[in-house]
């Protein structure tokens, strides 16, 4: 299983440098785990710079055969462990808590995971 963070759904949106990176767990839906607050996260960039159509269009794509991974009860006290343990702020708490939480792969380029068991890290 994978999770892709924010990060990585917009470098591949964007079509950056790292875009193929994130292509390869992208492109496997069917393994790939979507946890909501990455949907706001993304839905919300890609809103503000170009516009509600875009935004529409990236959060189906994100959808499409994914498993979704709402932040429930449990999976925000978990959050909250990772947070304090891993000094992370809210956001990247829950993103890794739902990784582990699905035994999952997280894919980044945010640098506050680097060095981090179960996350493979490709530097912006």
């Amino acid at each position: 299983m994978n999770v892709v963070d924010s990060s990585g759904w917009l470098a591949y949106f964007a079509g950056t440098r790292n875009a193929e990176a994130f292509a390869e767990p992208i492109e496997r839906p069917s393994e790939l785990v979507v946890p909501t607050l990455t949907l706001f996260e993304v839905y919300k960039r890609v809103l503000v710079q170009r516009g509600e159509s875009d935004g529409l269009r990236a959060v189906s794509i994100m959808r499409r055969g994914s498993r979704p991974a709402p932040l429930d009860a449990s999976l925000a006290i978990a959050a909250a462990r990772v947070s304090v343990e891993a000094g992370l702020p809210l956001a990247d708490a829950v993103i890794l808590a739902t990784a582990q939480a699905h035994n999952a792969l997280l894919w980044t380029q945010d640098a506050d995971f680097q060095g981090m068991e179960g996350v493979a890290y490709r530097a912006p």
